[in-house]
């Protein structure tokens, strides 16, 4: 680190200019990169997908999309099935309006279909209609045309709708319009300028955001020639532009804070560059690469977009800690003094107040860990009744015209099953047959089929089973598992597809190999710990306090989205009933990740002060007084970050990040503030144990006391 520091301030002008090159690139690359960017759930190998490849390659749409469904509601007092012919027309306008579509309606069905089907009530006749899923380019919502198509074709007095699983969890052109990308980026940054103002009290506080801004650009740089190699996922742009927003910001503050703090102890800029990047500079190293590795284990899944995310994700530390090790210190020994103006608050002291919390932690060490861990038990009761799958429909909208066209639906007397029907794909000439089979599997409602020549495709045709309730959890897809093992032997049929077969492939690709994704985060995480704090206990302790707060933070996604305690209050959205399949693990992937971040940079100091001073309980205070407000703030700007991606469209995206958003907060208070100061107390000098050989094994030299850990 001081050979870095050195190097950079020798080249300051040259690594300044580099960074304005990159700054005009990295604008070209944003837009472009979003371009490319892919839109892709599927699980490769898994018999749902196959399926739904067959249906989409056979058909041209369907297979990895849920069928929408078009309602017509007739003028009260009259029935729906005395317009028939008008209704019909009204459908068949639906599915011209757009390419590709497919339509199931009452005149197109045939065997297998039972009186109710197709009619909700009197007065309102629905369709299914299937429609392609995009696989290059941006996912475009076809819902407003099909509506508009509908509508055109109505008589007088007629209503028309659409609505289905995909329409509500994407939303309408009324409604699926979020901040975007660069709006959410902007009002993330608003909220981290304030807490920056906060800290430093002085324009020094611009200079984490244009480090911040540097690294974003520099991680769609490094994205780019990635799109190029294998498929991205259109989720990776939010997490460079939010969660690299948050994570420079904080590497960068660390290292300002300490060149402050040696500039307030009398050294002259040059010195206290090269002192900040000596301690807070190997801290930040340390942390990145462990954001990175939390991220980069996403690759042992066999998930294509999850792998995409873990490597385009990991991204995002290493360009933070590239800009933050280069343009920080270019900038400080430049610049720096001149904008450290107004003067008003000193670092030659440490915190007043964190000074005084750590030492009534470190007093009261027994209470202040059993308060911690009972805190985080409490949240952790919570997750044991955690259900795997999707949002119920009640969750994913409460208001718009695909809401409306449901509740015309349920009012009706239609089970919200036909919003997860089973896709059955079958040899034509045995539909019926199958179909037969299918109505007399438990927890299945109806089996809806079409063999006219729209629904027919090389001797193939697509059946509906539809469940008496939606498929969206593991506790609700029994219906799907059923079907799947009564035609498991039927030569006519190809496969199942749809949300319930989705859920069951990934409950067994994904979570069947997070151990091993565990297992080799925890073990990568210990050594590189092992190593920068010259010790066995801390980083076991690091790892184990994790794990913690990530059951924790699940107790909460539970507890507020599942359970809907505080959803509608917070968001507007009923209980979801459930946790997208997805989200655990990205949140553990992430958090795993950032919160060991604030992990890093106290055990550093703390490792620091030990060298120092000599004594564990001194090395705590000295550690928490200097720490403290910068972890806080550091966490509060992180906190932002989510709150503005939150702000987005789509339930998902809103559990996602509120689960980051909570699990960053309760890292950086009951955690770090309340735990780890008192078990550092508690464990004493077995803190600083290292047996020889892992230390030769991990070329770990153990210095003198004196010697402080960057050394």
């Amino acid at each position: 680190m001081r050979r870095i520091g050195e190097l950079v301030l020798h080249h300051r002008k040259l690594v300044v200019i580099g960074w304005l090159v990159i700054f005009v690139f990295g604008g070209i690359a944003s837009g472009t990169v979003s371009k490319r960017l892919k839109v892709d759930f599927s699980l490769p190998g898994e018999p749902g997908t196959k399926t739904a490849k067959q249906i989409e390659a056979q058909f041209g749409n369907g297979g990895f999309t849920q069928p929408l469904l078009l309602t017509v509601t007739v003028p009260e007092g009259q029935r729906v099935k005395d317009h028939e012919a008008e209704v019909q027309k009204a459908f068949e306008a639906a599915a011209a309006s757009e390419p590709n579509l497919r339509l199931v309606d009452r005149s197109r069905a045939t065997a297998g279909t039972s009186d109710g089907v197709f009619y909700a009530g009197d007065r309102t006749e629905y369709a299914l209609l299937a429609y392609p899923f995009v696989h290059q380019g941006s996912f475009v919502n076809p819902v407003p045309k099909i509506r508009e198509g509908l509508q055109k074709a109505l008589p007088a007095g007629f209503t028309g709708g659409v609505t289905g699983e995909d329409a509500l969890s994407a939303g309408d052109s009324e409604s699926s319009s979020g901040p975007g990308v660069l709006a959410e980026t902007l009002l993330g940054g608003v909220g981290a300028l304030l807490v920056l103002a906060f800290v430093f009290a002085s324009f020094l506080a611009l200079l984490p955001m244009v480090v911040a801004a540097a690294s974003i650009l520099l991680s769609f740089i490094l994205l780019w020639p990635l799109t190029y190699v294998t498929d991205v996922s259109f989720i990776v742009q939010f997490l460079i532009a939010l969660i690299g927003l948050g994570v420079a910001i904080d590497y960068s503050l660390i290292v300002v804070s300490r060149w402050r703090e040696e500039r307030d102890h009398g050294r002259d800029n040059h010195d206290a560059v090269i002192e900040a990047m000596t301690h807070a500079g190997k801290a930040v190293v340390f942390s990145g690469v462990t954001v990175a590795i939390g991220l980069i284990a996403l690759v042992v899944l066999p998930v294509p977009f999850l792998r995409s995310v873990g490597i385009g994700g990991a991204l995002i530390p290493l360009a933070s800690v590239l800009t933050t090790l280069t343009l920080t210190p270019a900038i400080l020994g430049g610049i720096g003094p001149k904008v450290d103006w107004p003067k008003i608050r000193h670092e030659s002291v440490a915190s007043r107040g964190w000074t005084a919390w750590a030492r009534g932690v470190v007093k009261n060490r027994y209470a202040a860990a059993v308060v911690g861990f009972l805190a985080l038990a409490a949240l952790f009761a919570s997750f044991l009744g955690i259900k795997i799958g999707l949002a119920g429909s009640d969750s994913l909208a409460t208001k718009g015209p695909s809401y409306e066209a449901l509740q015309t639906l349920k009012a009706g007397g239609l089970s919200t099953g036909i919003l997860t029907p089973m896709q059955v794909l079958v040899q034509t000439d045995d539909a019926a047959t199958v179909a037969g089979k299918l109505e007399k599997v438990t927890g299945v409602a109806d089996v809806i089929v079409s063999t006219d020549p729209g629904n027919v495709r090389d001797g193939r045709t697509v059946l509906f089973a539809v469940p008496d309730k939606e498929t969206v959890n593991n506790r609700t897809i029994e219906p799907v598992k059923a079907v799947k093992r009564a035609v498991q032997d039927d030569n006519a049929v190809v496969g199942v597809a749809g949300v319930g077969a989705d859920q069951i492939d990934f409950l067994h690709a994904v979570y069947g190999n997070a151990p091993y994704m565990l297992l080799f985060i925890a073990l990568l995480t210990f050594a590189l710990l092992a190593r920068g704090f010259r010790s066995v206990v801390l980083p076991i302790k690091a790892v184990l306090l994790n794990l913690m707060t990530l059951a924790a933070t699940l107790g909460f996604m539970v507890a507020f989205w599942q359970f809907g305690h505080g959803s509608h209050a917070v968001f507007g959205i009923e209980s979801t009933g459930a946790v997208t399949f997805w989200v655990p693990l990205m949140v553990f992937a992430f958090l795993f990740g950032l919160s060991m971040d604030y992990e890093v940079f106290i055990l550093s100091r703390m490792r620091e002060e030990y060298d120092n001073l000599g004594t564990t309980d001194a090395a705590v205070v000295e550690g928490i007084a200097r720490t403290g407000r910068l972890v806080t703030s550091a966490a509060l700007i992180l906190f932002l970050a989510f709150v503005a991606l939150a702000s987005g469209p789509g339930t998902d995206l809103k559990v996602f990040a509120s689960a980051l958003g909570f699990g960053i907060l309760l890292d950086a208070t009951i955690v770090r503030s309340l735990l780890v100061p008192a078990l550092v107390s508690l464990f004493g000098e077995w803190n600083w144990w290292m047996p020889s050989w892992l230390a030769k094994a991990l070329r770990v030299r153990t210095p003198e006391p004196e010697v402080a850990l960057a050394d």
